[in-house]
């Protein structure tokens, strides 16, 4: 598909998708920016599956990003899914959550996909990679989480995704 085919290819996805008043536009866009039926599910599918699954997560329901396992990464492997998943996950976290019960849960699948096997070799960023580059992006937002609440469960993890980046806490 070429560049400009992509466009009205990723809005026809997105108005297919059902809409949630509690679903920024910014999010529903990062999820149908994704060719999710081309992807192989990590456990055998096609992800389109998943769609359902981080829209509920981008609604804030903390269970949906636990149910991401066996998909998107399962003990320290990632799946297809991962870069796919990490960047709604990412758009979800730029929306600013407002439930530490949904900043915990996402911050925890953060991590769970940084403390994965590193897949990538010397010339490329495998699904790691891929993953610890969207990760990157919220670096502010983990350290004022980390100020904000300390020694909660949100600062843990957000403390956690920092060193596994090799970032500093301030």
């Amino acid at each position: 598909m070429r560049g400009s085919e992509k466009q009205p290819h990723a809005l026809r996805r997105q108005s297919a998708l059902p809409r949630s008043p509690m679903v920024p536009d910014s999010v529903m866009a990062e999820i149908a920016r994704h060719d999710w039926e081309g992807i192989e599910c990590g456990c055998g599918r096609s992800a389109g599956h998943l769609v359902d699954a981080v829209r509920d997560a981008a609604e804030g329901h903390p269970a949906a990003f636990h149910a991401l396992e066996g998909h998107a990464f399962f003990a320290q492997h990632l799946k297809p899914p991962a870069p796919a998943v990490c960047a709604v996950l990412m758009a979800v976290w730029s929306a600013r959550p407002p439930r530490r019960a949904t900043r915990e849960a996402l911050l925890w699948t953060l991590l769970a996909l940084l403390c994965t096997v590193d897949d990538g070799g010397t010339h490329e960023a495998g699904l790691h990679g891929q993953c610890a580059a969207f990760i990157r992006t919220g670096v502010d937002g983990f350290r004022q989480e980390l100020a904000a609440v300390p020694g909660s469960g949100t600062a843990a993890y957000a403390e956690g995704i920092l060193e596994i980046l090799g970032l500093p806490m301030s």
